[in-house]
This record gives C-alpha cells, sequence and structure tokens, in this order.
C-alpha cells in the first residue's frame, strides 16, 4: 500500500453530533469533533472542532481550529490555535500563534510562545562548570 498525503482540508476521522466519548484520543491526519468528547487529545496533526462539540479535554496537537461549540480544559498547540465564532472556550491556552475571531467567547489564559523549551519558563543558560 502506498503512502499519498490528504489534501490539507480533509477530515480523516469525525466523531459526529449525537455521539459521546470518554478517554485517550491518538489520530494521524485531521479530526473533527462536533459530539461530546471528554479525555485527552494528543496528535501531531490537525483538530477541529465544530459547533454543537462539548468538549472537556487535555489537548496537546499540532493545530487546533475551533468553529463552534464549547471546550473546556488546556489546549497546547505546537503550530497555531484558531478561535472562530460562535465558539465559546473556557481554557488555557498556549501556542506560538493564536487567532481569536471578534465575538468569540473566551475565558483563561493564553501564552504565546514556542514550545521548544521543555522547561517553559524563559530562557536558561547551558550550565557549566
Amino acid at each position: 500500500m502506498t503512502t499519498t498525503s490528504l489534501p490539507a482540508n480533509e477530515i480523516t476521522a469525525l466523531l459526529g453530533r449525537g455521539t459521546r466519548f470518554e478517554g485517550k484520543l491518538l489520530f494521524d491526519g485531521r479530526v473533527r469533533i462536533d459530539g461530546a468528547f471528554q479525555g485527552t487529545i494528543r496528535s501531531d496533526d490537525t483538530l477541529v472542532i465544530g459547533e454543537g462539540a462539548e468538549v472537556d479535554a487535555e489537548i496537546d496537537v499540532a493545530n487546533v481550529i475551533i468553529k463552534g461549540g464549547t471546550v473546556r480544559g488546556s489546549i497546547r498547540a505546537r503550530a497555531s490555535i484558531e478561535l472562530y465564532v460562535p465558539a465559546h472556550v473556557v481554557a488555557s491556552l498556549h501556542s506560538p500563534s493564536v487567532f481569536i475571531d471578534k465575538g468569540v467567547h473566551f475565558e483563561g489564559t493564553c501564552r504565546m510562545a514556542a514550545m521548544d523549551d521543555p522547561n517553559q519558563g524563559g530562557e536558561h543558560p547551558a550550565e557549566g562548570g
């Protein structure tokens, strides 16, 4: 079987309206959640959260696009976080790039910084003798 790249906007998996999932979600590609999710989400790719979604999670992915719904928890994205109306987000955000559309309901903290530093407390000189 050959490996081919998916178009940038193609969804590889969908948790549709009316569905409910609790646990750990690990994925490759682009996943969209329109239902209810509670737990942990990890990926090196893109997570899309649609209108009607109810997400209570610790999210650690490359890109997050929140097009609506309610999201609670923590969101860490290595590339970008995008929040669009009518999203309702109560979370801590951490990403080098954050976009918040006018009219989005956001409560929480926002840290715009690269996630390369494991200490995430600023720059530390190399230790020497």
